[in-house]
């Protein structure tokens, strides 16, 4: 019974160690593409920071990366909406279809997200299955942008998929007014504070 105990906290332990050294390397993953859009914002011609605010560009704020914010979720196809026109923050209205949807529990609460794919862009072969998450939730207005935020996602292979948050990104609008951007759908409001991804800019 002693040598099963002793084995028992063994492997529990290097399950534990394995766990933290996983959750580390993901953490300093993201910090580092953290550091490299914010200098792809300060230096890249394509940069969405007005040329008067670059000189004091400092780096944009988030919210510290928390692999809680990394959840389970299943995805259910549905081919059956008709394409619409998604609202954006000027009169542009992209066409755009609902792809399917993100079921999810967190904070202990289950949630939807709707998955949008654009149909101008998937005719670009490196947007063939790239998908488009806007959505809003209870930071909005407060510690993130008002607008709403973005996460980018890819057709998946399967119904077992991982939402994250910490990817969580800003529209470019709300770096300069010059932007058309996507409003998220009512469908796609969070009753729930995701404290994960951007922050708002300045």
């Amino acid at each position: 019974m002693k040598l099963f105990y002793l084995i028992f906290l063994m492997l529990s332990s290097y399950m534990a160690t394995a766990q933290d050294s996983a959750g580390d390397a993901y953490i300093k993953e993201v910090q580092s593409s953290r550091k490299k859009k914010d200098l792809e914002f300060k230096r890249g011609e394509k940069s969405p920071v007005l040329p008067k605010d670059k000189r004091k560009f400092k780096g944009l704020q988030y919210f510290p990366v928390n692999p809680a914010y990394k959840v389970e979720a299943t995805f259910v196809r549905d081919s059956s909406q008709a394409p619409f026109k998604m609202k954006t923050s000027t009169g542009r209205l992209p066409d755009y279809v609902k792809y399917g949807e993100l079921h999810f529990t967190f904070s202990g609460n289950p949630h939807v997200l709707t998955v949008y794919q654009n149909l101008e862009l998937i005719q670009k072969p490196e947007y063939k299955d790239y998908l488009f998450i806007p959505f809003m939730d209870e930071t909005n207005g407060f510690d993130t942008y008002g607008g709403g935020r973005y996460l980018d996602f890819r057709i998946p292979g399967g119904s077992a998929v991982i939402i994250d948050f910490n990817q969580a990104y800003n529209p470019y609008c709300a770096y300069s007014p010059d932007y058309s951007c996507p409003i998220p759908p009512v469908e796609n409001h969070l009753n729930v504070k995701i404290e994960a991804g951007e922050k708002s800019y300045k």
